[in-house]
This record gives C-alpha cells, sequence and structure tokens, in this order.
C-alpha cells in the first residue's frame, strides 16, 4: 500500500482509537473471550494429542468421508479432565457448532448475503468443531479476527473467496459473542494467463517489485481497479479518486480476473506519456544510474526524454533507449554494422555527410533543414531517404532505429557526431 501510495486512517505505523493494531500485542484480550464462549456452553476444552487426532482423519480416509472431528472431548467429566491434567496434557479449545447453530437458526443451514456473490449457505454439520484456541495459548486465525472485528467496529470485510469457508465458522463466533456480524464480501481471485494461481514464474507478483521494474503506481491501481469492476461510463483511464466515487461493491463481478500484462503495460505506457516532462524527468533518474547524467545539460537532458519517452512502456526502459546519449564512443549492433555501414551505399553518404556538416550549425532547426536538403540531395540519386538516414543513424546511434535524428544529432553536438562518423567510415 505504502508503494502504492495509498494511505489509512489508523494502523499500526500510525495509532487510533482500536489499539494495539500487532496481533501479537493483542494476545492478553483473547482468553477473557475464550472463556465467555467456555461459560456460554459454546466452547469446551479438547485434549486430543496429535496422533489421536490423526488416527481419526487416518478412519475417515478409509472410511471415505470427508473429516469431521469427532467431539470425543464435548462431555468429558471434571474427574476426567483432572486425570488428563495429571497426565501433562494442555487443552485446546474448540468451539462447538452444532450448540452455536441450533441456538441461533432452524436448521444445520448457515446463510449469508455476501456482497458480491449474493446468497452464501453451508451445511455446519460438515465443518466440524474447529479450535479456537491451541495448547500454548494462542489463538488461531479464525477466532482472532473475530474478536479484534468485534472490539474494532468493523463494519465491512471485504476479502478474497478462499476466505468464504472461513466466514461461516466466524458467523457463529460472533453470534455467539451476541455480537454484530460484519457485512462480508467476498471478491474472485486475480489468476495468470493460463488461469492458474498468480506466482513468481508468471513475473513479478509484489506491488514493490512492479514499481521497481518501471511501471507507475497510478497505472497499478487503475489497473488492478479494472479486475473484475468497470466503470460506469465505460472509460478505463480514471484516477484513484474518480475510481472511489464510481465504485459500488455491489457491481464487481463474482468471477476470478485474469492478470493480463499486455493490458498492464498499455495501460502504464499511456500514464507515462500522461506525465508532466519534469515529473518525467524525475522520475526516469533512478534507471539512468548507469550514465553519467551531467555530460547532459538540463535542456538537453529534458529534450532527450521528450524524443525517448514515445514508445516507453516502463520506465525501465529508459536504460536500454538512450545510451548512445552518453559518451564520446557508441557500441555497433550486429546488424547496423553488416546490413547498413558494410554497404557502398552507406559508406557513400557518410563521406559526404563529414565534408558538408563541418560547416553545420548543429541546432534542429538549422540540422532539420541541412538533413531535409542531404536526402533530397541522395533521392535525386533513386536512394531513398530512409536509406540515407539509416547510414547515419547507424554511425552516430549504432541502431537501425531510435529517437528523431535531428533531435539526436543536436544534443550530441558536431564533435561528438562527425568522430562517430569518420570511426563510422572504413
Amino acid at each position: 500500500m505504502k508503494a502504492l501510495g495509498l494511505d489509512w486512517d489508523e494502523g499500526p505505523d500510525i495509532g487510533g482509537p482500536y489499539g494495539p493494531y500487532t496481533q501479537s500485542e493483542r494476545f492478553d484480550i483473547y482468553p477473557k473471550y475464550v472463556q465467555e464462549l467456555l461459560d456460554k456452553g459454546y466452547a469446551y476444552e479438547c485434549f486430543c494429542t496429535p496422533e489421536e487426532l490423526e488416527a481419526e482423519k487416518q478412519q475417515a480416509a478409509e472410511n471415505k468421508k470427508p473429516y469431521v472431528y469427532t467431539k470425543k472431548c464435548e462431555n468429558l467429566t471434571e474427574e476426567e479432565k483432572a486425570k488428563l491434567r495429571s497426565e501433562g496434557r494442555k487443552p485446546a479449545i474448540r468451539f462447538n457448532i452444532a450448540k452455536a447453530q441450533k441456538a441461533f437458526h432452524d436448521s444445520s443451514m448457515l446463510y449469508f448475503d455476501d456482497l458480491v456473490k449474493g446468497q452464501l449457505h453451508m451445511n455446519t454439520d460438515l465443518l466440524g468443531d474447529f479450535v479456537i484456541m491451541k495448547s500454548n495459548g494462542s489463538p488461531t486465525y479464525n477466532f482472532a479476527v473475530v474478536i479484534d472485528d468485534m472490539l474494532m467496529n468493523i463494519t465491512h470485510v471485504i476479502r478474497g473467496e478462499d476466505h468464504i469457508s472461513n466466514t461461516f465458522k466466524q458467523i457463529l463466533i460472533f453470534e455467539a459473542l451476541g455480537a454484530e456480524v460484519p457485512k462480508f464480501g467476498h471478491l474472485g481471485m486475480i489468476l495468470a494467463p493460463d488461469r492458474s494461481k498468480l506466482s513468481k514464474r508468471h513475473g513479478a507478483t509484489a506491488v514493490s517489485e512492479f514499481v521497481e521494474k518501471g511501471y507507475l503506481t497510478e497505472a497499478l491501481i487503475n489497473f488492478v481497479a479494472l479486475l473484475g469492476w468497470s466503470p460506469s461510463d465505460g472509460q478505463e483511464i480514471k484516477s484513484v479518486n474518480e475510481i472511489a466515487n464510481d465504485f459500488r461493491i455491489n457491481e464487481i463481478s463474482s468471477s476470478n480476473s485474469i492478470f493480463e500484462y499486455d493490458k498492464l503495460n498499455w495501460m502504464n505506457s499511456h500514464y507515462i506519456k500522461m506525465l508532466d516532462i519534469e515529473d518525467l524527468k524525475t522520475r526516469l533518474k533512478p534507471y539512468l544510474t548507469k550514465y553519467n547524467l551531467s555530460e547532459l545539460t538540463d535542456a538537453q537532458y529534458t529534450r532527450m526524454v521528450e524524443v525517448t519517452k514515445e514508445p516507453l512502456t516502463l520506465l525501465s526502459d529508459i536504460t536500454d533507449a538512450v545510451p548512445y546519449f552518453f559518451g564520446t564512443d557508441v557500441d555497433i549492433e550486429a546488424k547496423a554494422q553488416t546490413e547498413v555501414l558494410d554497404t557502398e551505399i552507406a559508406q557513400d553518404v557518410l563521406n559526404e555527410f563529414l565534408k558538408q556538416a563541418e560547416s553545420w550549425e548543429f541546432s534542429e532547426e538549422n540540422l532539420h533543414e541541412k538533413l531535409e536538403a542531404f536526402r533530397a540531395q541522395y533521392k535525386e540519386k533513386g536512394i531513398k531517404p530512409k536509406v540515407t538516414m539509416w547510414a547515419i543513424r547507424a554511425a552516430v546511434t549504432g541502431r537501425t532505429c531510435g529517437a528523431d535524428m535531428t533531435a539526436i544529432l543536436a544534443i550530441l553536438g558536431k564533435d561528438k557526431t562527425l568522430y562517430r562518423i569518420k570511426k563510422a567510415i572504413k
């Protein structure tokens, strides 16, 4: 959330009226509510060992039935409990599903209205009495989150659909404690293009990794907001505030969403183009550390960014887009060498360019005029203008394509340009 520039109202690093916000600092809170459930008869002590529970699971597997705890500890007498304690056993605390269900519902079916998926239900007989407090005194997830949500006055819980099965357990705990049940909304999962679970093999998965790669936080937020949701006006490019104002949770699709890198890349490219040039210059600097920016004046750096930003998909793309703007020499790509510079036409163009450019003023306005005349000269000889420019580009940048040549030559200046032209002439 920090990487995306999203703020929150309260939490571990901010504070607030419902702290502490770190669960490990709240362990002294939970026993009180465990005792309340015990006193009401909605929980009981379980002395079963891991080995005994494993045997139960194996028995269920052999009978080809889903495993549900057998409730063997539900009706232990105080004498039996004392004996088990004398053996050194420490009890876990289990929630009594059947008792809570019977107290608050007419049948074993539990229903709730999900904000995203509509009405959902489950036969609670299939849940089994689950542990709410481990034998070492630590609360389990399903119990701790209920207590936290209850004490923090949480009204809405929005999370992934993989939590739906937990919701039925949590609703029963809320009811057993006499607390108001929050509204729950379960979102579809975000899947990889092959519809498998999104993982590192599909590329960056942590938000911070996307940011490091050069995705803009604005683009990431916009893209993720559209996974399973559509703006009312059909306009996909929206600011955070516009998304917030247009958002209605009941309009979220209940289906899983596909993380399409092509769409994210398109959106990121669009956001890069929308950036103010000064802002873009600042954001690009972390990706230009391998170059000596002091070689360029601020005006030259500004112009370099202006002429190279168009094809940028990621901010990090700038690293490979601009090496020829720095240093005296330039690395010639194999294709530029063999397909362009090694040809007779290119060599002729370079020799002629060297003669004429010696007297040119290297401002963009003048270079535009001079290069137009230079191309026209070769066009009269039957050589296409792009072939003429390929020769100059290959010699000066080491590449066969790139930014506007007039701007490149103006930024490099006469001395660097002619030095590279001479080196390319055989």
